[in-house]
């Protein structure tokens, strides 16, 4: 294990995570934060000024909120003298906020830190088409009544074409597939049955709704509308969701022979998380509980059309520098990009072929227990806001951890472009 001075994670919470309807949700991503970290902060015994700085992951900021950090850090009182920034690593970018948290503190930077990640998916941008744009600025260097007319006259159809700025950032332009297509790409290499994802999807739904009914979501905390309307749930969740529904959805990606669904993939959700990070001094002078410490992180690189591998990537080398075996780990969280993303990370897991060739194992790293894996459901479920996942896995493990009276977990995910991020914790 890390023989870093440690870096605990004090408290933290998250709004209910909304699924996107096609227009733009309720709240924008300053929105999310400021709403779960006025609750946060509130219950802290200390002002928000004296926090050292604040750090959020985030995809999609929108034009109004380029610095979404500092926008947050200003509506939640931390004053003008704490800074603020932003981080970006696709899906990583949540769990990229609270390794660099970790990094300023160990290194003396910084000693308090609010850290988390955001994205609201539904107010991603629609944008207008290159050939719009130039048509656009040809009207605006028209001089005269009659240029301006003869460029009217130019305007078609095809300008008006939208461009959805989701569906872009949603592709990888290296390899120019998109997100699902990489994952039936995983399918086959592993050989994942579309009854398997559904069923996998399932479990998902009824994980979560069981955590709901035993009060196990302890960092959700509620978030109002403008109306006074109260979430308190993630709404994407299906109590009613059953094997004979998710089979009769078609193939979104694939249209003739593909797998993947609406309902065995992540749903495009808007929401927002945040931990707060203090070393040792802190916790003492303010006498703060501690859910757990971050112990090490770990990043890798993978050929993007096959991203969904990225947990494994990650993974094998954090334990092997922690000197951990997969039996060592007493929760995992494992980013449900795709039902079928998460049965491949399983099986590739437990493959001696795969483990040879990629990391030049003699046996594979094994199986782990389906009673240790996302035990209360996953981004299926309750959706994947792309800037925000990798700081709710670790929110919600440290939870789980404190619950179960556990001592080691471990988050991972899995990362658009080819990458995949792995964290270790550990309890108290």
């Amino acid at each position: 294990m890390s023989h870093h001075p440690p870096v605990y994670v004090v408290d933290g919470s998250r709004t209910p995570f909304l699924k996107a309807t096609g227009k733009p949700g309720p709240f924008t991503s300053a929105d999310l934060l400021v709403a779960t970290g006025k609750q946060l902060l509130a219950r802290q015994p200390f002002s928000p000024d004296l926090l050292s700085e604040v750090i959020i992951g985030s995809v999609l900021p929108s034009p109004d909120e380029v610095n979404i950090a500092r926008v947050a850090s200003q509506r939640l009182g931390c004053g003008h003298k704490v800074p603020a920034w932003t981080v970006q690593r696709n899906c990583g970018s949540g769990m990229q906020a609270l390794e660099t948290a970790v990094d300023r503190i160990r290194d003396g930077h910084s000693n308090f830190i609010l850290a988390g990640g955001v994205d609201a998916m539904s107010h991603a941008p629609v944008l207008f088409n290159d050939e719009m744009i130039g048509w656009l600025a040809d009207l605006n260097k028209a001089r005269g009544p009659l240029a301006k007319l003869r460029q009217l006259s130019q305007l078609r159809p095809r300008h008006l074409r939208p461009v959805f700025g989701i569906l872009r950032g949603l592709t990888d332009p290296v390899v120019n597939l998109n997100m699902g297509q990489t994952v039936e790409n995983l399918a086959d290499m592993f050989h994942v049955q579309r009854e398997e994802m559904d069923q996998y999807a399932l479990r998902s739904h009824q994980r979560l709704a069981a955590a709901y009914d035993q009060k196990k979501m302890t960092e959700v905390t509620p978030i109002y509308d403008r109306n006074g309307h109260a979430y308190t749930e993630d709404n994407g969740l299906r109590r009613d969701s059953t094997i004979e529904k998710l089979s009769r959805l078609r193939p979104v990606f694939d249209p003739r022979f593909g797998r993947i669904t609406a309902g065995n993939g992540a749903q495009i959700t808007d929401g927002a998380a945040l931990l707060l990070l203090a070393n040792e001094e802190i916790v003492n002078q303010y006498q703060l509980p501690v859910l757990g410490t971050i112990v090490d992180t770990h990043w890798a690189g993978l050929p993007p059309e096959h991203m969904g591998l990225g947990p494994v990537h990650s993974t094998i080398p954090l334990l092997a520098r922690n000197q951990l075996q997969l039996s060592d780990i007493d929760y995992w969280e494992i980013n449900e990009a795709f039902a079928a993303q998460v049965i491949a990370c399983l099986r590739a897991f437990a493959d001696p072929v795969y483990c040879k060739q990629h990391f030049d194992l003699e046996t594979p790293l094994g199986s782990i227990p389906e009673e240790r894996i996302n035990i209360d459901g996953g981004a299926i479920s309750l959706g994947h806001p792309v800037g925000c996942s990798g700081a709710r896995i670790v929110l919600h493990l440290l939870n789980t951890l404190q619950q179960k009276k556990a001592q080691i977990g471990l988050a991972t995910l899995c990362i658009g472009g080819g990458q995949g991020g792995a964290m270790l914790l550990k309890r108290g």
